[in-house]
């Protein structure tokens, strides 16, 4: 038997052998391959994420429902005090006008200017995204009771007896007084423009602050009041 073609044909089967990898070896290979491709689609991905996380758009809620929580933690909110001194007289006759007296007062009072918050609802708040503008339309300002401080008050009398009873009678009479010319001094004009000033001061602040914590950045805050035709 001739062993020569055997020989090449052994020889041939060990070359191809070694020529051609394992299927074992050519997963592993192309695993390597792959791998810095996945890579780079991972870091896309968390890249791309990131980018959206910084700069895409962004949803903070309602602003007028973050606003309504910042009313409901104050439903009544003094926004100003005026520091009035009225100046009263009375006077008193007693036996027939044989005994007459007199006295002014100087009472000092306090009168405070004050916000039903309770009443302000959806209905009174109104959002424009395009400028960042929250409108608040207010009710009116409500103006308290006179707080008379009669300890600090100043009297002058004058008679030539004045009894405990005409007395007493000068100084309820003169609390009246002092008490309705602080309510009408409270209306003034002047001093309803102060309070409304002061208000509006309030309000902006109470709101853009809690809308710029909650991400809405420099938020425009116009509030007017009931009857006013234009914001403030």
């Amino acid at each position: 038997m001739d062993e020569k073609p055997l020989n090449r044909e052994i020889r041939q089967a060990e070359a191809e052998a070694t020529l051609a990898p394992a299927p074992a070896a050519q997963g592993n290979l192309a695993r390597v391959q792959s791998l810095p491709w996945l890579l780079f689609i991972v870091a896309l991905a968390i890249a791309a994420w990131l980018a959206w996380r910084q700069f895409g758009p962004q949803d903070y809620g309602d602003p007028v429902a973050t606003s309504l929580v910042a009313f409901e933690e104050q439903n009544r909110l003094t926004v100003f005090s005026a520091q009035l001194s009225p100046v009263v007289a009375s006077e008193d006759s007693r036996l027939f006008g044989a005994l007459r007296s007199r006295q002014v007062a100087v009472i000092p009072a306090q009168v405070d200017y004050t916000l039903d918050l309770s009443q302000v609802d959806r209905t009174r708040l109104a959002w424009d995204e395009a400028s960042a503008t929250l409108s608040v339309q207010l009710p009116a300002l409500e103006v308290g009771r006179p707080n008379l401080d009669e300890a600090r008050a100043q009297y002058l009398r004058e008679g030539l007896w004045i009894t405990r009873d005409a007395q007493d009678n000068l100084s309820r009479q003169n609390t009246r007084l002092a008490e309705q010319q602080a309510v009408q001094a409270a209306a003034n004009p002047v001093l309803l423009n102060l309070a409304r000033s002061a208000a509006r001061s309030a309000i902006r602040q109470n709101l853009a602050i809690p809308l710029e914590v909650a991400g809405y950045g420099e938020v425009t805050v116009s509030v007017r009041f009931d009857g006013e035709q234009e914001p403030q």
